[in-house]
């Protein structure tokens, strides 16, 4: 394999991050779209360790299986030791939010069900983690979702975050490997995209370049704060539980921050999904502003029903109601 230019510096990003979150030398799988982004990270990773590519075919594209083929036919060219197309369906019962979200959700359920406990790795870069940024930005998620993605939130491994996708792009052409290109990812209609051609490059200019990496930074920096408050909220849950609810008593002894995760911990298992910052300061006022309201709307969850948060006798509860 040609060790210059990108092609190094994918494969030292790599290595880096296998010898902190994956020590021992096993096999792994990789997320394979056919894109610049994920055919770079397996060519560099079937170099390193046993690699089986997983390959999901949406479905959505005429000609979609004859793309995920030749994906596969690449990725055993690369040297992995598998590959593996897995057709789904988007859409349906269980699927929540526009088009993009419902393919997110096909995708990793698909390669949950197919990683047979191996990690996976994604070919997230640099600019996917600015644009995520600014999407949790123009939404007011809140901190969470400005921190942007994990490297490793096991299963899910995303070594190239720190790495321009402009070199996956040079890295294939070092390589003589020819991407498939996504219609898609110059397709308007979608907001990630408007972000990519459109938003970027104006603030790039606007404000004198480094932007992406600016934005990058910033998730770092976010993540590691919230990450610090979930170790906090770990400590702190088991003395304000009570039972299958929370005792607002003690919610209310807490900062604010470690509260609000103590709650984002609880509605999350108690099947709670897609909570967002808004939802979770309305079910905080129930410990801080109560004045005998209702309860609060937290989504649905696997069964379908809906999720409310009550306060009953001074116990944060969840009262589910059939759609």
């Amino acid at each position: 394999m040609d060790r210059s230019g990108a092609v190094a510096g994918l494969r030292a990003a790599l290595l880096a991050f296998a010898e902190r979150h994956l020590p021992e030398v096993e096999p792994w799988c990789v997320a394979l779209s056919g894109g610049p982004d994920s055919l770079a990270l397996t060519a560099v990773a079937a170099q390193l360790r046993p690699t089986t590519a997983l390959i999901v075919d949406h479905g959505l594209q005429a000609g979609s299986a004859q793309v995920a083929g030749r994906a596969r036919s690449q990725a055993i060219e690369l040297g992995c030791v598998d590959a593996q197309v897995i057709p789904v369906t988007v859409g349906g019962k269980g699927f929540r939010g526009g088009p993009e979200a419902a393919a997110r959700t096909a995708r990793y359920g698909a390669l949950e069900r197919a990683r047979d406990r191996r990690p996976v790795l994604l070919g997230h870069t640099l600019d996917d983690q600015a644009e995520t940024v600014l999407l949790g930005l123009g939404r007011g998620s809140g901190p969470r979702s400005l921190a942007g993605m994990r490297p490793h939130d096991p299963p899910w491994c995303r070594p190239l975050l720190g790495v321009r996708r402009a070199a996956t792009r040079e890295a294939c052409t070092e390589l003589a490997l020819t991407p498939w290109l996504d219609p898609h990812n110059s397709d308007k209609r979608f907001t990630r995209v408007r972000l990519r051609l459109q938003v970027l490059p104006l603030l790039e200019d606007v404000l004198g370049g480094g932007v992406a990496e600016a934005l990058a930074r910033s998730a770092t920096a976010l993540r590691e704060n919230t990450e610090l408050i979930d170790a906090l909220a770990e400590q702190a849950a088991p003395e304000v539980t009570a039972g299958a609810g929370l005792d607002t008593a003690g919610l209310a002894g807490l900062a604010g921050p470690v509260r609000r995760a103590v709650i984002r911990r609880w509605l999350l298992a108690g099947g709670g999904r897609g909570l967002t910052d808004l939802q979770i300061r309305a079910v905080d006022r129930l410990v801080t502003q109560w004045r005998g309201q209702g309860g609060v709307a937290v989504g649905s969850d696997l069964r379908g029903e809906r999720l409310f948060a009550v306060r009953d006798d001074g116990v944060l509860r969840l009262r589910r109601e059939p759609v």
